[in-house]
């Protein structure tokens, strides 16, 4: 059982406008393409509980984490959600505290060195000069055949488990603007060669815990997804998790 963080949204849809609780189906695909079954957490009523029924989390894409959770004034291009922060702060401290097996996905990964003292940077344009880890108006981001704009490589540091997983060198599709600049309690296992933005972060000293700042999940590459799956899998005495076909 794999947990993901869902948005709260004010949604219309038909005669319908009301809040929902929701996700991107490609998360919840590549959670059962993997072997897992995934469970959406809503951050509407926040509570460690949740964490009792699952062998690992999932924290998902989204907005802007808040920069009061580091001490820093927001940025003018900074959009943030303080309910949602809330949510998955106490949510990843507890899941790490019980070395729940994590992934953190773009959003997920910033908020895994927010909750252990780290730090953002909160519009990357202002500190690397441009604008190429989102995607051109008009293509989609994150899908795999999008253009070359927020896609770029990635330089994974030699014997992290990261590495292990997804080798020495990989190609990603981006779309964020603030990125990690503190990682917390976390070590940095890959970067962006051009530009030296934090990519990966991972703790060898837990069962399975890593952040990825691209969009896997909307991608032919689920390795993470699997290793995560895996790794719950063992952690909770069920056995080798077969990936499905």
């Amino acid at each position: 059982m794999i947990g993901l963080t869902a948005y709260a949204e004010q949604v219309k849809y038909g005669s319908n406008d009301q809040l929902v609780g929701m996700l991107p189906m490609s998360y919840v695909k590549a959670v059962h393409a993997t072997g897992g079954r995934a469970v959406l957490i809503t951050p509407d009523d926040p509570g460690t509980d949740v964490l009792e029924s699952l062998d690992g989390i999932v924290f998902a894409g989204g907005g802007d984490v808040d920069p009061g959770n580091w001490g820093a004034e927001p940025h003018p291009a900074t959009s943030s959600d303080p309910v949602r922060d809330a949510s998955e702060l106490l949510l990843m401290r507890a899941a790490l505290d019980a070395d729940l097996p994590v992934l953190g996905v773009c959003r997920g990964l910033q908020v895994m060195a927010v909750a252990t003292g780290g730090s953002l940077h909160q519009h990357l344009p202002d500190l690397i000069g441009h604008e190429r880890h989102r995607a051109a108006p008009g293509t989609d981001p994150l899908a795999a055949d999008s253009s070359d704009f927020g896609r770029h490589d990635v330089v994974l540091k030699q014997g992290t488990a990261a590495r292990g997983l997804l080798g020495p060198r990989l190609t990603v599709n981006s779309f964020h603007h603030q990125a990690v600049d503190d990682p917390g309690s976390f070590t940095v296992s890959g970067w962006c060669p051009e530009d030296r933005v934090v990519e990966i972060i991972e703790d060898p000293d837990r069962y399975f815990t890593l952040g990825v700042q691209w969009h896997p999940e909307r991608t032919g590459d689920l390795r993470v997804f699997a290793a995560l799956v895996e790794a719950a899998a063992e952690r909770s005495g069920l056995g080798r998790t077969a990936l499905a076909a």
